[in-house]
């Protein structure tokens, strides 16, 4: 969608927090540390993409620039892409003291974003794109599609929710969390269950093939965290 029609869905809502500086965005960053091996899952990300040094990388709902940051050690240049201003400050501050120039921060949604640069070998979207209701995310991954190169590769992390068992892993999932990251935590998974757009397996399938893209492989940890391995087709 290039022209923003009256009844575009307003990604602005997906930012329910008050980031308003850096130590907020480090607090937050810290908070999912708690219960997440963040650096240890964008280092196995990236080992599984397998890109060249000449690679071009798109990070969309890119956050705090985890995955956006270790990317650039690796490929040409990396997009990080987010709706927030604070937290692309973050991106761009700690990319700046990591001496990482290669590092293009740009503010814009699945929905808003326009590219400008090289087509991408490459996107990645860790806990994002279930802001979007499902129409819209089919919206989204069209838009990705066509700015991957042909045979470009799309790794998507999200909390996406197998049938099978549904109610007693999320209630797993909650409780998990919580006692890794504390209640608030706990509290904030409750919040993304009862008031988010996290869809069902089987749809989200759907989406993405429906996008253009070939699922390569897929799995979930626990009925809840998806990854889902893609090429444009």
């Amino acid at each position: 969608m290039t022209t923003k029609a009256t009844w575009q869905w307003d990604e602005s809502v997906a930012i329910n927090k008050d980031f308003g500086d850096r130590s907020v965005v480090a607090a937050y960053d810290e908070a999912h540390r708690r219960f997440r091996d963040v650096d240890g899952e964008n280092a196995a990300i990236l080992a599984r993409l397998n890109l060249p040094p000449e690679a071009v990388v798109g990070d969309f709902g890119c956050g705090t620039g985890a995955f956006a940051r270790l990317a650039a050690r690796r490929c040409q240049t990396v997009y990080a892409v987010d709706m927030s201003a604070a937290m692309l400050d973050f991106v761009q501050w700690k990319a700046q003291e990591e001496g990482l120039a290669n590092v293009v921060c740009r503010q814009g949604g699945f929905l808003t974003y326009v590219h400008d640069g090289p087509p991408f070998d490459a996107i990645h979207s860790s806990l994002a794109l279930h802001h979007l209701p499902d129409f819209w995310k089919q919206k989204a991954l069209d838009r990705l599609a066509g700015w991957l190169k042909p045979g470009g590769k799309f790794h998507l992390m999200d909390v996406v929710f197998q049938t099978e068992n549904v109610d007693v892993n999320v209630e797993a999932w909650i409780a998990d969390t919580a006692a890794k990251g504390g209640a608030e935590v706990g509290d904030s998974i409750r919040g993304h269950v009862a008031r988010e757009f996290s869809t069902y397996a089987w749809i989200m399938a759907g989406l993405l093939e429906r996008a253009g893209f070939r699922i390569d492989s897929a799995d979930s940890q626990g009925g809840i965290l998806a990854n889902y391995w893609c090429t444009k087709a």
